[in-house]
């Protein structure tokens, strides 16, 4: 009996907060989006969350200028700044798509009327401050999601973006390295997989994340090696 019990919470758990594709998201439709369609050229899309990060951010724009790709950035609505405007600024020029990151678990449980009002405040803020608006895309804090999120996301009309599943620089207790990443991403990414990093941190808005930069720099080559293209999560919306 305590063993069911114990199963049925686990799957109740996975529910709100399996890093992959569930029960919740298989029911949302194409409100959840876990992995980009496939295309004629095998596309792969980097996506970065926590910034704008004047620490790191911007180098992280110059490897992608540099290597002449596009990516989609999850901003979070109180790193927007003064300081930091001009670095969204920037994202919007190079081509990149910018959506939005909630910073804490919390919205999980906020109504669907509180998500949708709070999403189209981000949106305007950024569109105020940057001067572009964000496409219709928000990706939770660490993926934590639940049914009343979906039906705010489709209040305000906006898609829930994941990733591919180990498609991400989490690593289970070690510290980030770009060695780490670079070495577990390119063996296993395939076409239509999201990919994962942070260029920020929601509690530390200027720590330095270097193993991205560091990361992304090699990770680009080694993925057209295999002969993938770069696209963003957004390239329907615009």
């Amino acid at each position: 009996m305590w063993i069911l019990v114990v199963i049925g919470v686990g799957i109740m758990a996975l529910v709100h907060t399996a890093p992959a594709p569930f029960v919740l998201d298989a029911m949302a439709g194409d409100r959840a989006v876990w992995h980009m369609p496939r295309t004629a050229v095998p596309t792969v899309y980097l996506t970065y969350d926590d910034g704008p990060n004047p620490t790191t951010t911007p180098e992280l724009l110059d490897v992608l200028a540099r290597e002449g790709v596009h990516a989609t950035f999850f901003v979070i609505d109180r790193h927007l700044t003064d300081e930091t405007a001009p670095i969204v600024r920037r994202m919007f020029a190079g081509g990149h798509a910018v959506a939005l990151h909630s910073p804490s678990r919390r919205f999980m449980l906020a109504s669907p009327s509180e998500l949708a009002t709070t999403l189209t405040g981000w949106a305007d803020r950024i569109a105020s401050l940057a001067g572009s608006r964000p496409c219709r895309a928000f990706r939770p804090h660490a993926g934590w999601r639940g049914g009343q999120m979906y039906d705010g996301l489709r209040e305000a009309d906006y898609r829930l973006v994941g990733w591919g599943w180990m498609l991400w620089d989490f690593d289970w207790g070690r510290p980030r390295t770009a060695d780490r990443i670079v070495a577990r991403m390119t063996p296993r990414a395939s076409a239509g997989d999201i990919i994962v990093m942070h260029d920020g941190d929601e509690s530390a808005p200027r720590k330095d994340q270097r193993q991205t930069v560091e990361a992304t720099a090699r990770l680009i080559p080694a993925l057209r090696a295999r002969g993938f293209n770069f696209g963003t999560v957004c390239q329907n919306d615009e």
